[in-house]
């Protein structure tokens, strides 16, 4: 049941009547449709299930979220080889590339809501998230990585790993500022600066690190959401200059950088050229794809990655399965891991569980009732439970740092006490 993903150049066609179709509706919907029916059961079947995703295949930097998708798609071939959803196959469309447009982003709901018909959106994997509103009006189950705030509140919308942007009254994750002071030798009397682009999801970062960081015991000598979003600098200067001289005049302890990849060797090879000794830290540099060009095995070298999974180099049984579902997936291929396809496995995992829970009888109202009173231990990102997940993150991580040409666990997966988020 599982379909092949569209070519960028049909999902644009589409995109662009659905974004015209739409544009003589205020509300995006009319009456009559699946949300305003009792018992909504929209893309169910007595047969199969039908979801869809959305994530960024392209971007402008040339940064791909692509292998998302692949994650997905494992985890689903896995469940329908298990019998499906309580005998529901799972129909899944493939994702949607909003290239991180935010027009496009909102498009690609508008798009597997109206027209595809799709029961759930899993994975929503991008740095915008302007369908959410949507999503959540026509009550979409959407599961993704929770970095915006979209997945912090919505009753609809769910992050596999809780969620990691609160509002106040919620809790911030403390994976990475603990994993830090671990490897700092304890955060008493270090300074840490953290730098992030200008876009929400990096002012959010800033946002919530900073206080993590700050509650941690470090000195936060420097924090900025400062770097263009639409375009990797050329010269990195500017940056280097204000943070070596962040820490009273000196260079901080770490530097923690809340962007992509692109940005992150642009911005660790200037620092490494400066001179700069002190630690080096980023969340999304843990791919072995990464390792094949010397310049960026070499730019990335010596950096501590945060992970809020197990790492790839666990022996844990789950780990063992997700390795093998991949595999599958990829037609039988040994493909390079990375944390993009866990986003994906992840985010697909958490529907399915749910949806098993919310029994024969699958509408959004049942599953909603399920997701209610959900929790499982043991998963690749700890405990999981909803609608905790819905306010505060689970709280589990690692840190792994590359080195000699390999990763290796600095600091192993632990689940750390959350604190609130003021």
């Amino acid at each position: 049941m599982l379909r092949p993903i569209r070519t960028l150049a049909a999902a644009a066609a589409a995109l662009a009547l659905v974004s015209a179709c739409n544009s003589a509706s205020t509300n995006g919907s009319s009456p009559g449709t699946p949300r305003d029916a009792p018992g909504n059961s929209r893309g169910v079947t007595a047969d199969s299930v039908k979801v869809g995703g959305i994530v960024s295949m392209t971007s402008a930097s040339g940064y791909s979220k692509k292998d998302t998708d692949l994650g997905a798609k494992a985890r689903y071939l896995r469940a329908n080889a298990e019998g499906g959803i309580n005998g529901r196959k799972i129909d899944y469309l493939g994702a949607e590339d909003d290239g991180q447009d935010p027009a496009k982003n909102l498009a690609a709901a508008r798009k597997l809501v109206q027209q595809d018909k799709v029961f759930a959106v899993a994975p929503m994997s991008s740095v915008t998230f302007s369908g959410a509103d949507f999503l959540e009006q026509e009550k979409v189950p959407t599961f993704g990585w929770g970095t915006l705030p979209s997945f912090c509140g919505p009753q609809h919308i769910y992050g596999f790993n809780g969620c990691l942007v609160p509002t106040p009254g919620g809790t911030l994750n403390q994976t990475w500022p603990e994993g830090i002071g671990q490897v700092l030798g304890g955060a008493q009397g270090r300074s840490v600066a953290i730098i992030a682009n200008d876009s929400d999801a990096g002012k959010f970062g800033i946002r919530t690190f900073q206080q993590g960081f700050a509650s941690a015991g470090f000195k936060v000598s420097y924090a900025k959401a400062s770097v263009p979003a639409t375009a990797v600098p050329s010269d990195w200067s500017a940056y280097v200059k204000e943070i070596l001289a962040a820490n009273d005049g000196k260079a901080p302890d770490a530097v923690v950088s809340v962007m992509q990849t692109p940005n992150n060797i642009g911005l660790f090879t200037a620092l490494k050229r400066s001179g700069y000794q002190g630690l080096l830290s980023d969340p999304t540099d843990y791919d072995p794809g990464l390792l094949a060009k010397d310049a960026t095995k070499q730019a990335l070298d010596g950096v501590h990655v945060l992970l809020q999974f197990q790492p790839f180099e666990s022996t844990d049984p789950k780990m063992t399965q997700f390795k093998a579902d991949i595999k599958a997936a990829a037609g039988g291929q040994e493909v390079p891991l990375n944390m993009h396809m866990l986003t994906g496995y992840m985010s697909a995992d958490l529907f399915v569980s749910i949806a098993q829970k919310a029994g024969k009888d699958l509408t959004v109202e049942s599953f909603q009732a399920a997701a209610q009173g959900f929790s499982d231990t043991g998963t690749l990102v700890g405990d999981r439970a909803e609608p905790k997940g819905q306010k505060d993150s689970f709280g589990c991580g690692a840190l792994v740092q590359l080195k000699n040409g390999a990763y290796e666990v600095s600091v192993p997966f632990k689940c750390y006490e959350p604190i609130p988020f003021k």
